[in-house]
């Protein structure tokens, strides 16, 4: 066994999937594949279950993953130290990220560290906030962007943009020359005539919605509950309902052109995109790089009209959660 190998499984179960692993770690696929069953040789051991869905941990191969990502982060420390002194962004690091933004953010930061980072080793995990929250606090994670966290006293938060949330409908078709559409506001009391395909309650959108119409006295008309936002887009798309998103997510669907946003307003619903990494450990050099990477990545993220919508937050700006 050695640390390359520890490094390549413990990138594959993390991410589920040979594939996605192959383009974080920017080897070929056969190579990887390779690596994993030498060590699974070694070990007489079946590590990972392959299924046509991507891949799952075996109870050795659990076993295994707990010891190796204790291992990675001890030797990543260690060359952490080590360059302290030259203060070089040097080592290992696992940012993790909602699925609402996996998709969006995960070429562009691995780009980055490509270029700007070439003696840091990334490894990117999705989850959602609560998911990502116990993760940073348990080391498993070093940095994630969480939707409106908690206060926590072993989180370290940074409010990086704040986003409000609109009706997202199907955009009515209009004859030749017409004049573009408006996006109205939408007040939220009238939300409850419209049939709404929304995540789950686990989801930050899910439980706001469900939070501030218990407040306003309404019943929301939830006709589907789907946890992936481009499957929500899709459904849309299709006809299915209305969904209530970010601008960021529509502006990210590459299908803006199909749909008409409308902010929700009286009152405004916001979602707040926050840096977190553990309050009880020294920044390092490593670390520092990766969170102005990151903000930089979410403060550019596409944005669907109106612009007025979505702004960068300062330190101290983000407004009180309602629910998680």
């Amino acid at each position: 066994m050695n640390l390359k190998q520890l490094e390549y499984f413990v990138q594959v179960a993390e991410l589920g999937s040979f594939s996605r692993a192959a383009q974080v770690l920017d080897i070929a696929q056969p190579a990887l594949s390779r690596q994993v069953r030498a060590l699974e040789i070694e070990l007489h051991e079946t590590l990972l279950l392959r299924n046509g869905r991507g891949v799952a941990l075996t109870e050795p191969g659990r076993r295994l993953f707990e010891h190796g990502v204790a291992i990675l982060q001890h030797v990543a420390q260690a060359r952490e130290d080590m360059g302290a002194s030259r203060d070089e962004p040097v080592g290992r690091i696992t940012i993790g990220l909602p699925p609402s933004l996996g998709r969006q953010l995960t070429l562009p930061l691995i780009d980055r560290f490509r270029s700007g980072l070439p003696r840091a080793r990334l490894a990117v995990v999705e989850g959602l906030t609560a998911h990502l929250a116990e993760w940073i606090t348990s080391g498993r994670v070093d940095l994630a962007l969480l939707h409106n966290p908690d206060p926590h006293p072993a989180l370290a938060i940074t409010p990086v943009l704040q986003e409000h949330l609109c009706l997202v409908s199907p955009r009515p078709a209009q004859p030749a020359g017409a004049a573009p559409l408006n996006a109205e506001p939408l007040p939220f009391r009238e939300l409850a005539g419209y049939s709404l395909v929304v995540p789950e309650r686990q989801h930050v959108i899910g439980a706001l919605l469900e939070t501030q119409a218990t407040l306003a006295g309404l019943r929301l008309d939830i006709a589907w509950e789907v946890s992936s936002v481009p499957a929500i887009i899709d459904l849309v798309c299709a006809g299915y309902g209305h969904a209530v998103l970010t601008s960021s997510a529509v502006g990210a669907s590459g299908r803006t052109p199909e749909l008409l946003a409308r902010p929700l307003v009286e009152p405004s619903l916001t979602s707040v995109i926050c840096l977190a990494r553990s309050a009880n450990k020294r920044p390092t050099a490593l670390l520092r790089q990766a969170m102005q990477i990151l903000t930089e990545l979410v403060t550019a993220l596409p944005q669907h009209p109106p612009p007025a919508t979505s702004a960068p937050l300062r330190r101290g700006d983000m407004p009180a959660r309602d629910s998680s």
